[in-house]
């Protein structure tokens, strides 16, 4: 039998558009530090486990230099622990308002599961954080068969492969062969591909578009064509096998593989 098993990211991907609530818990956590960091500044770890996203961004000019001058020493990993330990709470916090599933998730998965696939998931979310958004996507309609974190992989979140791996661990895959990767920032296109499978990345609603379900709609067409290019080049520079205007045209490029034709 085929191994048929689509992996989703989360926030960005199937839940919380456009990826907010990190980004206003971190706006929040680096103010309480004096730092104000740039969106793009931000966005630009997205997709990695929370801790590694801080640290990664405090690693990055000019925010290094921002923090030296404030403190007089450039942050290493004890500022980071700092940082991540505002940054925590200020999520928890939030998470309870950023749980909207993105349009089409039900019924994309739906249409795979009628077609044989499971439906693994990886995050750079904690358990901990994650348990406040599980239930409200049941609530909503979706759960996936299988949910792995970074801490349930040795604490190596995305770039690494090991949370993909896990998963495939959990749904019984027999090998890497038909599987899929889908998410909204570059991240989660190299676990993907560090993990051996195929990478697709979904423009509407993701971090990397970084809008708000209301700026979407709202975009004017012309606008919206050159932000999704924008968006679709940086995907296919990062190696993504495929990149989907939203999730409700995965389940029909699918089954254009040979990989997934009949006989």
């Amino acid at each position: 039998m085929k191994t048929k098993i689509i992996v989703f990211d989360w926030a960005g991907t199937t839940v919380d558009f456009g990826s907010f609530a990190p980004v206003a818990a971190l706006q929040k956590a680096f103010a309480d530090f004096g730092l104000n960091p740039t969106l793009a500044e931000i966005r630009a770890p997205m997709g990695l486990a929370k801790r590694a996203h801080v640290a990664q961004m405090l690693a990055e000019e000019p925010l290094a230099a921002a923090w030296a001058e404030n403190f007089g020493r450039r942050p290493g990993k004890a500022e980071a622990d700092q940082v991540y330990a505002h940054f925590e709470p200020a999520l928890m916090a939030l998470l309870g308002a950023h749980t909207d599933l993105l349009p089409g998730v039900v019924e994309t998965v739906a249409r795979l599961k009628s077609r044989g696939f499971k439906i693994g998931s990886t995050t750079g979310y904690s358990r901990a954080m994650m348990e406040l958004v599980t239930p409200a996507a049941l609530a909503a309609g979706y759960a996936p068969d299988a949910l792995v974190c970074p801490e349930e992989a040795g604490g190596h979140g995305r770039p690494y492969p090991y949370m993909l791996w896990r998963v495939l661990e959990k749904l019984g895959a027999e090998s890497i062969t038909g599987v899929v990767k889908v998410g909204d920032t570059l991240a989660d296109i190299a676990e993907g591909l560090h993990a051996g499978c195929l990478s697709v990345g979904v423009i509407a609603g993701s971090s990397l578009l970084g809008l708000s379900r209301a700026e979407f709609e709202s975009l004017p067409e012309p606008e919206k064509k050159t932000r999704f290019e924008s968006v679709r080049e940086e995907y296919l520079a990062a190696g993504a096998a495929r990149v989907l205007d939203d999730l409700t045209t995965l389940p029909d490029w699918l089954e254009s593989l040979p990989l997934y034709s009949e006989g």
